[in-house]
């Protein structure tokens, strides 16, 4: 597998792309704890974004919530600007399913109205259950239902495919 350092590098480049094709000045990054936030800090650090980085825990806006139950690791989210008329971009490392993605939306929208929210995935590895893509992809991967991808950091950040045993 690639270097997780490799793929934030070619993110960014497609992320600096489509914001100037969007005519996106300044956008604020949206982190998803924990690997969407140690990406996005890195994102943002090579786009020189002034804007603090957003952080969001979505425990809570899970729709498996109930199934799951409580998260011993809960944190708190932080998004330490407006969000109204604000074009965001949502960071998460993993795009699977795309419920994490609609957790995280319906979180953003509770703060406010953005003007846009972009989605930039390290890794995009298939089995939409919902009609969700991503804008910004750092690599597709082909799994099997039986593995998992995983990113592990935040120093190094280390991509880790799993099977799961029977």
């Amino acid at each position: 597998m690639r270097d997780a350092e490799f793929l934030i590098e070619a993110m960014t480049g497609q992320l600096r792309a489509l914001l100037t094709r969007r005519r996106i000045v300044e956008p604020a990054l949206v982190g998803i704890h924990t690997g969407g936030v140690w990406v996005a800090e890195r994102l943002r650090a090579r786009l020189d974004i002034a804007t603090p980085l957003g952080r969001l825990d979505i425990s809570f806006y899970r729709d498996d919530f109930s199934r799951i139950g409580v998260n011993p690791q809960v944190r708190p989210s932080e998004l330490p600007f407006d969000v109204d008329g604000r074009h965001l971009v949502l960071i998460d490392d993993v795009l699977y399913t795309g419920r994490t993605v609609r957790a995280a939306l319906n979180e953003l929208f509770d703060y406010g109205r953005p003007a846009s929210v972009l989605l930039a995935a390290l890794v995009d590895r298939g089995g939409r259950e919902l009609p969700i893509e991503a804008n910004v992809v750092g690599a597709h991967l082909t799994l099997s239902s039986d593995q998992h991808v995983q990113l592990t950091g935040p120093d190094p950040l280390q991509l880790l495919i799993q099977t799961a045993t029977p």
